[in-house]
């Protein structure tokens, strides 16, 4: 159920509420009378219920704290943590007056991520290119894929079955199975001997370990098979199994139990040569560097194949078409996508004029702007590892991290600016003082 709307008039004579107290200059500030809450508030009314259970927490708060959560790079204990103490987040949250409690658990950002969905996601990246005003309406447009890292360890079959027979050992205690033997003991000099396995003298020993712990984690799920009735914990067991019957140079593996859609990516980068996690798709305009599309592509899709959903979706977000779109030789074979012409290196057609060939010069060494803006969506808007589950948390968080760099990029230009005027008062200022009286010159 929907909360009561928050009285905004008045709320005492004597105590000023935040508006009256902060700074109109602070970015936060102008930030959060810029965006248009209500579109939020209307749009995300649907996922409540009219009149029914407990009320809850204003739809403003919540969007608000996954906004701050991905501009200040907070997890979703560190944001409603810092909330109780930063008055500038309780303004830009809807707050009246200063309130030294967290506003809600940090659980309550989850489930909201699942009620509003990708959907809802995208609507705040919506938002965002909106707050950038014509900036976010150019014709050309850079456009690069990356992969955002998932949060699982480095995965080896080794590990893998561990943990599968951890899995096996914890169903056997949660539904009461005796099983034929635990292996603890038997695993524990397993670990030993799969200890420093790049030494010449233990290669042997730790291979013949792994081997083992292999055949224990196949006789636990089959013996679970046998034991458990026949639809309880299938899907869990028929993961068990095709990690188990997985070779080396199989397509489609599984590289983690609990995250089983991560994929392997090389971008053949030398000091990271494999990435396990998701393919995404950035779009920036050339000249202001507004994020007008960020995409999760599910796979390890060929860099070609993901432009028609990439333009969709900045189509989708922007209402504007393209007309030229710059790529890395990555994407070759694409030409034009959804009427946008898409422009790969390569040596020039002699029949092309001096002019065309300047622009496209031009627009190939703007392209190369894509890079760091990718590196500052890894770095300071949690990119580099992501940490919600599956291919929704997947998608969620790169419309997310995109999002928060566009509110970050407009909150930058109103401190550039405020900083500005200050220097151009305190020149103005040293001019005046500096500047000779001759008001008071006594002539003869």
């Amino acid at each position: 159920m929907l909360n009561k709307p928050i009285n905004t008039g008045q709320l005492s004579f004597l105590q000023p509420g935040l508006k009256e107290q902060l700074s109109n200059k602070h970015p936060l500030y102008l930030l959060a009378d810029q965006i248009n809450w209500s579109l939020f508030e209307e749009s995300f009314r649907k996922h409540y219920k009219e009149d029914f259970g407990r009320p809850a927490k204003p739809i403003r708060l919540m969007v608000a704290l996954l906004m701050l959560k991905h501009i200040r790079n907070l997890s979703d204990e560190s944001v409603v943590e810092q909330w109780s103490e930063n008055a500038y987040y309780q303004y830009f949250s809807g707050g009246q007056t200063f309130t030294a409690k967290e506003p809600c658990e940090a659980s309550e950002l989850v489930h909201f991520r699942n009620r509003i969905g990708a959907a809802g996601i995208e609507l705040i990246l919506k938002e965002s290119i909106r707050i950038n005003g014509k900036d976010g309406k150019e014709d050309r447009a850079s456009i690069d894929t990356t992969v955002q890292e998932k949060n699982i360890t480095y995965p080896t079959d080794s590990k893998l079955h561990r943990k599968i027979i951890k899995k096996c050992v914890s169903i056997a205690q949660k539904e009461g199975i005796v099983l034929r033997q635990s292996y603890s003991r038997t695993l524990k000099k397993l670990g030993i001997d799969q200890r420093f396995r790049n030494h010449p003298k233990n290669g042997a020993k730790a291979r013949k370990a792994d081997k083992k712990v292999k055949t224990i984690a196949g006789r636990l799920v089959r013996e679970l098979q046998r034991k458990l009735p026949a639809e309880s914990f299938s899907d869990e067991l028929d993961l068990f199994q095709r990690v188990l019957r997985q070779k080396r140079q199989d397509s489609n593996k599984i590289y983690s139990l609990h995250e089983p859609d991560v994929v392997c990516i090389s971008k053949g980068k030398e000091h990271k040569k494999y990435e396990f996690g998701s393919k995404v798709s950035i779009t920036v305009t050339q000249n202001s560097g507004v994020i007008i599309g960020a995409l999760n592509i599910p796979g390890n899709d060929y860099d070609g194949h993901t432009l028609d959903a990439a333009l969709e979706q900045q189509q989708r977000l922007t209402g504007h078409t393209l007309k030229e779109a710059f790529v890395d030789r990555g994407y070759r074979g694409r030409k034009e996508v959804h009427g946008t012409l898409i422009h790969t290196p390569k040596t020039f057609s002699s029949k092309l004029t001096s002019y065309r060939k300047n622009k496209l010069k031009e627009g190939f060494s703007n392209r190369a702007g894509i890079e760091p803006k990718i590196g500052h969506l890894k770095a300071d808007h949690r990119l580099s590892r992501n940490f919600y589950k599956g291919i929704k948390g997947d998608t969620i968080n790169v419309m997310l991290a995109a999002a928060a760099m566009n509110f970050k990029r407009m909150m930058n230009i109103w401190k550039d600016n405020l900083l500005a005027l200050i220097f151009r008062l305190i020149q103005i200022f040293t001019a005046s003082a500096t500047r000779p009286n001759y008001s008071s010159v006594i002539v003869y």
